[in-house]
């Protein structure tokens, strides 16, 4: 197989549409369809269904799709890691360090500020990203280190370090009822009327089923809040950078948050391990 097709089938795969695929691909639609059909010749496996009105995975569609991505994320990371490498030869070279846009952001901070009064210390470029998309930076090579938040993302495969667990709260519009309370249920926040809690894109590019609004960004999400459309559960280090129409209550039994740094089991680079070695001597367990 080769990886233009993968490419194609995965773009058809997410989209369920040949035409939207097309169009996010730059192609035409009939070039994106003989492509697919000549994969599944290959393969003898039918990977779509294809009716009038709709396209949808057959049982091996969905494991080459999983297996496309893997495969897609290991050259991409091939690609990166070694143009990094050729860098590094040259005295060039950074760090490059992943993590999601207003997570942690008081450790954040704190260990850029420590990182960067280390002697040999190098650049830090900072990769501010969506929700889960910082451990798929990481795989695919993009990132040479990340900031993960346990249980949403997976580490598999990962070498970690954990550097601080915290408990949640629940964001909502301060004019709210609940703004008032010292605490709440999570039984309570799922079932607030008007108020449903927001949904994030899982790691399969899905969104979970709910009434809530699907969201993409802190931005989006806050404003949603403000305007009393959702309700959130976020670590409660996020507390001091709410806006001030905003409101912020605890949520005891709602399960805790581990931020932890991770890099690929591989790596070589001293930045790298230089900065792990001051994420752990400011996060002491």
């Amino acid at each position: 197989m080769e990886t233009r097709e993968l490419r194609y089938f995965v773009a058809v795969a997410e989209e369920l549409h040949f035409g939207r695929a097309a169009r996010r691909l730059g192609i035409a639609q009939p070039p994106l369809s003989r492509a697919v059909r000549q994969l599944e010749r290959r393969l003898g496996a039918v990977l779509l269904e294809r009716t009038s009105r709709q396209v949808a995975l057959t049982e091996a569609g969905s494991v080459l799709l999983r297996e496309a991505r893997a495969a897609l994320d290991a050259v991409e990371a091939a690609e990166q890691r070694t143009r990094r490498a050729a860098l590094a030869a040259a005295g060039r070279a950074g760090v490059v360090l992943a993590t999601k846009a207003g997570a942690s952001g008081e450790l954040l901070a704190r260990l850029l500020d420590e990182y960067a009064a280390e002697p040999g210390a190098v650049a830090v470029d900072l990769l501010l990203c969506g929700v889960g998309e910082q451990e798929r930076m990481l795989r695919d090579g993009r990132a040479d280190v990340a900031l993960l938040h346990l249980p949403f993302d997976s580490t598999a495969g990962f070498d970690t370090e954990e550097l601080q667990t915290e408990s949640q709260v629940v964001v909502v519009p301060a004019g709210h009822a609940l703004a008032a309370r010292d605490q709440v249920r999570m039984t309570e926040v799922t079932e607030l009327p008007g108020l449903p809690p927001a949904r994030w894109r899982g790691r399969d590019g899905t969104y979970p089923d709910g009434p809530g609004p699907e969201v993409r960004d802190q931005a989006q999400l806050y404003q949603l809040v403000a305007l009393g459309r959702a309700c959130c559960v976020v670590p409660e280090s996020v507390r001091s950078q709410l806006r001030e129409d905003l409101a912020a209550v605890p949520v005891p039994d709602a399960p805790p948050v581990t931020t932890v740094i991770a890099w690929p089991p591989h790596s070589r680079s001293r930045a790298v391990a230089g900065l792990v070695r001051t994420a752990v001597r400011l996060c002491p367990s």
